[in-house]
């Protein structure tokens, strides 16, 4: 097989939980040779630093001149194409492309508009209950009143309703609401992460409080959950493969397969083409209590977890990455039912920071 030119990625994040897997991803590719750089805020303490050709220190995306070091270390190292990994950094991205692509340097991002659709749950929701795409019912609410209003129209208390922000990563201000639960038992068996809370403790956090939370309160899903790691080229759909949520700590995936489901993937098809997204698209699924599979967030950017697609027989990170270059990608066969397992590992590194085998 011809070989294929040399290229660099850049990707940001490079301390994430995830950066491991999509650093593999790329480590796995045999047709050409792939140079993979990355920045953190905190290069000192990334996992990129020990696994990564070269890291780099970048600001935090709200600081003044994050696009412009970008720019800089892209242009010094000679960088194809750019994977933002950080959620936060996204629209910053999304508003600079043009200014990346008059330097010869893609991104692997949407645009800005479908960004702010994508990474706000409530607007997601919207646009699934205008498109005809299985959604969980929800309410926005802006006040206690309008919470318990929202409460007592979802079923509460004969059905279990959950509630979080809008615009949240991870579980972060995520809660169901559960009064039968045995409290102390919680306390005293239950990890700090447990995602409970009693009705009337919640409002008697937010009552007083100056402001209450912008929130969606919506019907809780008991079933199975999925993460949906899709592909796309400026709107138009590639692929998706759908993953089991089997065991999560912390909000990441430690144990999932790689799920045949077309419910799944049609729904993630109408997402992707109606929203016109571009690049690693991320979607979460759970079923509700009749077995449907309904929308409840996306993250459209690649997830960690997609590494699982990668052994499952497609590496969507690499073909985001030709997609950038405007290269052919060629169809892949999946294999389906493939599970990961996830471990925890270590990572040596001497005092300059370079990497110690171990």
């Amino acid at each position: 097989m011809k070989k294929l030119r040399g290229i660099r990625v850049f990707i940001t994040g490079a301390g994430a939980p995830g950066a491991p897997g999509i650093i593999k991803s790329l480590r796995k590719v045999t047709e050409r040779k792939i140079e993979i750089f990355g920045g953190d805020a905190k290069p000192e303490n990334s996992v990129g630093a020990g696994l990564l050709d070269r890291t780099f220190l970048i600001p935090y995306p709200e600081s003044p001149g994050f696009i412009e070091k970008i720019l800089e270390i892209c242009l010094k190292e000679k960088v194809d194409v750019i994977i933002p990994l950080v959620t936060r950094e996204l629209v910053i991205f999304a508003e600079n492309k043009k200014l990346f692509s008059e330097h010869g340097i893609s991104v692997s991002v949407s645009d800005p508009d479908q960004l702010t659709i994508a990474n706000n749950k409530y607007l997601l929701m919207k646009f699934c209950r205008e498109n005809n795409i299985p959604f969980p019912a929800f309410h926005l609410v802006k006040s206690v009143s309008e919470f318990r209003s929202a409460a007592e129209l979802l079923g509460y208390p004969g059905e279990k309703i959950c509630f979080k922000p809008p615009v949240s990563n991870g579980l972060r201000g995520f809660r169901i609401i559960e009064d039968s639960q045995n409290r102390l038992f919680s306390l005293m068996n239950d990890k700090p992460n447990n995602v409970y809370i009693g009705f009337e403790e919640f409002i008697s956090i937010c009552e007083p409080a100056d402001i209450f939370p912008e929130l969606i309160v919506m019907e809780y899903l008991p079933g199975e959950e999925y993460s949906v790691d899709v592909l796309a080229n400026n709107g138009r759909f590639i692929s998706a493969i759908p993953r089991s949520r089997d065991h999560i700590k912390m909000g990441i995936s430690f144990v999932g397969s790689a799920v045949e489901d077309r419910e799944i993937i049609e729904s993630s098809r109408k997402i992707v083409e109606g929203l016109k997204l571009h690049g690693n698209i991320g979607l979460q699924f759970k079923r509700d209590k009749n077995g449907i599979p309904k929308i409840i967030e996306s993250n459209p950017r690649v997830q960690g977890t997609i590494v699982l697609c990668t052994a499952a027989g497609e590496n969507m990170v690499y073909e985001a990455v030709k997609i950038g270059l405007g290269e052919e990608i060629a169809a892949p066969e999946i294999n389906w039912g493939v599970k990961m397992i996830r471990f925890w590992d270590e990572l040596f590194l001497d005092k300059n920071g370079n990497k110690i085998d171990f």
